[in-house]
């Protein structure tokens, strides 16, 4: 069986790099290519990959916002396998948010990205080692501090940071509640600035690690 993947870098000699790494394997093929996060959204869909190799980093956007969008709207969706050079925690979180099924830094060898490539489109979720320890021990350390902040929440608040938590967009939260695009931007802004965040994927990690867990089954 075949495996299709889709290349997104804004860089084309990285593109090409790639294309000749996993094309010389007889069971994986390149279906598709884009240099910014707007061909992606238009290719994708039309390409249909099983695996979908993201630039974390894009002139346009980010490829964490690809990887939502994509597997929000491509029936069935690709797994994502985010690429980047840099050992940055919170486009991890973000991944994680999205949905990301791997997440390598660029320094990755030819051998184990292959794999990944594999191991993704088999249905397996892999993160590198290192960021990953990173992220857990920044989970760990955060200890009960927003707490406080929460419970000066209000009932819309809440529902804004479940949202946010679930990867939609303000635009998408404005849709669901009804409100305005703005209204939607102020009660995000609201809500980061009394949990203590700066960014909006601290405060959507944070939503879900509130959620409770479904109890365990026999």
């Amino acid at each position: 069986m075949t495996i299709s993947v889709f290349l997104l870098d804004d860089h084309e000699v990285v593109r090409t790099g790639l294309k000749t790494l996993l094309e010389a394997e007889d069971d994986l093929e390149v279906a598709g290519e884009a240099g910014s996060a707007a061909e992606a959204l238009a290719r994708i869909p039309v390409a249909k990959p099983d695996v979908a190799i993201l630039d974390v980093r894009l002139p346009d956007g980010e490829g964490v916002s690809v990887c939502r969008d994509i597997r929000a709207s491509v029936d069935p969706p690709p797994a994502c396998l985010m690429l980047t050079s840099y050992s940055d925690d919170e486009a991890l979180f973000g991944a994680i948010m999205a949905g990301a099924s791997g997440y390598l830094l660029k320094q990755v060898s030819g051998t184990s990205l292959v794999s990944a490539v594999r191991s993704v489109a088999a249905g397996g979720s892999l993160l590198d080692a290192h960021l990953t320890a990173s992220v857990l021990s920044k989970l760990r350390g955060e200890g009960n501090q927003q707490d406080s902040g929460y419970a000066q929440l209000s009932p819309q608040e809440r529902r804004v940071l479940e949202l946010v938590a679930d990867g939609l967009t303000n635009r998408q939260i404005a849709a669901k509640l009804f409100l305005a695009e703005k209204t939607v931007k102020n009660y995000v802004s609201a809500v980061l600035h009394k949990l203590g965040f700066e960014r909006r994927t601290e405060a959507a990690v944070y939503a879900a690690r509130r959620k409770p867990r479904p109890p365990a089954t026999r």
